[in-house]
């Protein structure tokens, strides 16, 4: 994966999450992946991660927008709308995440948005 664009990788996410495709998601981390949501205790690993998407995430039948996406120095920053269900519930709201890059996978992720959990 290391011979593929910080970019690139990073719009594979959105659609890989929208979409629902964990296993093409969680390939495009490091093993070590670290992934800090405020309020939130940080997710450590693929297999937390996994689990993250599998079990643990509030959010559902949603799809990203991406607004602007900025890359500099190895790190991959996004900003954009996400529109979907929460807890039954439609939902809509702007977020901010942060990719970091470490050989050619996202090393540490950080998401912002206006709600409490996501």
């Amino acid at each position: 994966m290391a011979d593929r664009e910080p970019e690139t990788v990073v719009r594979e996410y959105y659609d890989a999450v929208d979409d629902e495709r964990y296993d093409d998601l969680v390939a495009l981390f490091a093993e070590d992946v670290r992934y800090e949501r405020p309020g939130q205790g940080a997710i450590e690993g693929r297999a937390e991660l996994r689990e993250f998407y599998l079990e643990g995430r509030p959010l559902e039948d949603g799809s990203h927008e991406v607004d602007d996406l900025v890359v500099e120095d190895g790190t991959v920053a996004v900003r954009g709308t996400f529109s979907g269900r929460q807890d039954g519930e439609d939902v809509a709201f702007a977020f901010a995440d942060f990719h970091e890059f470490e050989d050619g996978t996202i090393a540490r992720r950080y998401s912002f948005t206006d709600r409490d959990e996501v």
